[in-house]
């Protein structure tokens, strides 16, 4: 059965990395993905902009629709809903992919960055959420699918970066809130996060670059968990704090292999934080 056949999703940060792999995974089921990004022009150091993802999104089988959304900017969120919605007719999914990471000790944490990871990551998520919610609840099977790790307030994942750990927390504590707020219309606010760490130019760049990438999963095992979750019944199913191996173990999937990056022993693999 074919569950995504003309719904739209709309996914913040969906330019590269698991925003796009689980837009592709979307699109080849014949959704309309909307790519609410910033990146126009290519960067020197990631890959993709708005533009290549929706060639890529095209090619997989669904509909693109590139929009240059700044997650910080309330007027751009808005107008991005609303071009979706005139052009797709509704919004029937919102994945709040988009983030900003710096892992960083307190003293080595200057407040510009603190406010950029609190801005995109908290504010963003709750920012689009709401933008999204009056055509949400007109949804047949509303989900809301936050990027962001189980609250596990446990000293030792604030300790090193306590100001990255609170902007992701920021978007999980989203989760609990708006799942117990709209249940009863229905709207899915569930969390997704990688058991081990995923093979992202965020690795790349900040997490020990090509060395540790060697040990990452891809980013497709996000998005088949996502796959998984979206296709659930938004009455049934939220709340939830999901592990993407934990999801995929629930839909039958037993080998793994497939989505390591290299041929590395399973002991190998980077856990991710937060689990």
């Amino acid at each position: 059965m074919n569950h995504f056949q003309g719904k739209t999703a709309f996914i913040t940060g969906a330019s590269r990395g698991i925003g796009l792999a689980i837009g592709l995974r979307l699109a080849q089921e014949g959704a309309n993905v909307v790519i609410a990004a910033k990146t126009t022009e290519p960067h020197p150091k990631l890959p993709g902009t708005i533009y290549t993802a929706a060639a890529e999104i095209e090619a997989a089988g669904g509909k693109a629709l590139p929009l240059i959304v700044d997650v910080r900017e309330e007027q751009q969120v808005y107008d991005a809903v609303e071009e979706a919605v005139k052009v797709f007719g509704g919004i029937d999914i919102l994945v709040n992919n988009a983030s900003a990471i710096q892992l960083t000790p307190t003293l080595m944490t200057d407040m510009k960055r603190y406010d950029l990871m609190h801005q995109i990551n908290t504010r963003g998520t709750f920012l689009t959420s709401k933008a999204c919610l009056p055509y949400l609840l007109k949804a047949a099977n509303p989900h809301v699918l936050n990027l962001s790790p189980p609250l596990n307030m446990e000293a030792r994942w604030f300790a090193p970066h306590v100001a990255y750990t609170m902007a992701k927390f920021g978007m999980s504590m989203c989760v609990l809130g708006m799942a117990s707020e709209f249940r009863k219309q229905g709207v899915a606010f569930n969390a997704l996060w990688p058991k081990t760490a995923i093979a992202t130019a965020a690795v790349r760049n900040l997490l020990g670059g090509e060395q540790s990438i060697q040990r990452c999963r891809k980013p497709e095992i996000m998005a088949d968990a996502a796959y998984a979750v979206l296709s659930r019944d938004s009455r049934e199913c939220t709340g939830n704090f999901f592990i993407d191996e934990e999801v995929l173990r629930e839909s039958g999937v037993t080998n793994f292999d497939k989505y390591k990056y290299t041929e590395v022993n399973d002991s190998e693999l980077l856990p991710d934080f937060f689990i």
